[in-house]
């Protein structure tokens, strides 16, 4: 099935993230996401993102942040954040409620994207394949959704902190 939509929002009754995934043969999943598993999830994106060869292949970590930086930006900014959710009644072939998910793997597929599995205590799973813009564009999702909680859990891409004498000597005047 081919990803259409992806949908994020915190449901402050559940204190949980509703994740909506809708495909372009008109089927649509539910997963819960727990302050935990977000905690969890979010380390497994930001070394999908950072495994990229272009990042991966620099030797100095200042380049490297800088990079990720860069790509994520390029990336989110090609990305479509303004179209609206599309609802509607769609198939829902794992169930009317949404998943609790208490697992994930990462993975990738013949093509090098990246997999995304999230799975509940059952043996059903959601497999997200995800390409670097879908990626970053969903690290950018949860980024804004997690950051309009109370949860107080800081979701950010590595960044390479310079010395004061270094960030000095850069500054320009």
């Amino acid at each position: 099935m081919k990803l259409h939509q992806i949908r994020l929002e915190h449901i402050a009754e559940q204190d949980r993230l509703l994740l909506r995934v809708s495909t372009h043969e008109g089927t649509e999943v539910l997963l819960w996401l727990t302050r935990r598993c977000v905690r969890r999830l979010w380390p497994i994106l930001v070394d999908m993102a950072q495994s990229s060869p272009r990042i991966a292949l620099q030797s100095d970590p200042l380049a490297r942040a800088a990079l990720l930086e860069f790509e994520h930006e390029q990336a989110v900014r090609s990305a479509d954040f303004s179209s609206p959710y599309a609802h509607g009644e769609r198939e829902r072939p794992l169930g009317r409620e949404p998943m609790l998910v208490t697992r994930i793997h990462r993975s990738k597929d013949a093509e090098g994207n990246h997999v995304l599995s999230f799975s509940p205590v059952s043996d059903r799973r959601v497999n997200l394949t995800l390409d670097d813009t879908l990626l970053h564009s969903f690290c950018r999702m949860l980024q804004k959704v997690v950051g309009d909680t109370d949860w107080d859990l800081p979701l950010s891409l590595p960044q390479v902190l310079l010395p004061d004498a270094e960030r000095r000597a850069r500054t320009i005047n």
